[in-house]
């Protein structure tokens, strides 16, 4: 049976855009799933590409774990979160036996899966295409960017931080990644902005505030947000309740929401 090519996969995606972290534990992932929701509550057509090879934790946020990807002609079928396919994603995670698997792999098998995800998921037609990459600036963000541009371009990137002068030394980095690689910084997030009280819903700052703000216009790069714990989104995590169904009522959505517009208006290309 004849394989259609990646370029036929990619032909249908409007707009792709990296999610990057200069340093793991900033919920780069969490924002990518956060946004992919408040892009569909936009009414786009989302999907995400699942990169973060050892530590793919979006199938357990979107409740779609124990998933089988099935197998088309042109090669595989993302696993969608609703009837209407307006959220998809495929992960390493749906090809691995048991979740909690350990991905121990050499920098050279890493490329090829991330080539094969690049041009073999079957993604039909979207608006806006996240990849969740790993943290930091690795083998794999150069395998994304290599295969993204055989097939199709990249819009930009989103950057993550968290208050804290760390964190934000460690996406000076990914700045300088970006400009070395051409690729459009279209924003900085600044994650984990205080901690919203589920009692009385006062925001009190745990850490330090407005490191990603003062990033960015020491950079020049636009500040898109901030977005604060919620422990809403958390405990429906632990407690393995619908972080689909909560998202909409949590402190968080507003936020998330207000950064998707301002993405969108910031980035007309992706409102077309």
């Amino acid at each position: 049976m004849e394989q259609n090519n990646g370029d036929g996969n990619m032909a249908q995606v409007r707009h792709v855009v990296l999610v990057l972290s200069g340093k793991g534990g900033v919920g780069k992932s969490t924002i990518t799933t956060e946004l992919a929701l408040a892009l569909r509550h936009a009414g786009k057509k989302v999907g995400i590409l699942d990169v973060d090879l050892c530590g793919p934790s979006i199938p357990r946020m979107l409740n779609i774990v124990h998933t089988d990807v099935h197998q088309c002609d042109s090669g595989w079928v993302p696993v969608y979160t609703d009837a209407q396919k307006s959220l998809a994603l495929m992960s390493i995670g749906f090809l691995l036996e048991d979740p909690d698997e350990a991905v121990v792999w050499r920098g050279p098998k890493k490329t090829a899966l991330i080539g094969q995800f690049v041009s073999d998921v079957a993604w039909g037609e979207l608006d806006v295409l996240l990849v969740d990459t790993p943290p930091g600036t690795s083998d794999e963000h150069l395998a994304v960017l290599e295969n993204m541009k055989k097939h199709s371009r990249i819009d930009g990137a989103i950057l993550v931080t968290t208050p804290q002068a760390v964190s934000t030394g460690d996406v000076r980095r990914e700045i300088t990644f970006c400009k070395k690689t051409g690729v459009k910084i279209l924003g900085i997030i600044e994650n984990m902005s205080g901690f919203i009280c589920p009692h009385c819903s006062e925001c009190s700052n745990i850490f330090s505030k407005g490191g990603g703000e003062e990033l960015a216009q020491l950079t020049g790069s636009v500040f898109l947000g901030s977005v604060p714990l919620d422990p809403l989104l958390s405990s429906s995590l632990e407690e393995g309740r619908d972080f689909i169904q909560s998202f909409p009522d949590s402190a968080t959505f507003s936020s998330i929401s207000t950064i998707c517009q301002t993405l969108l208006i910031n980035t007309p290309n992706i409102n077309s």
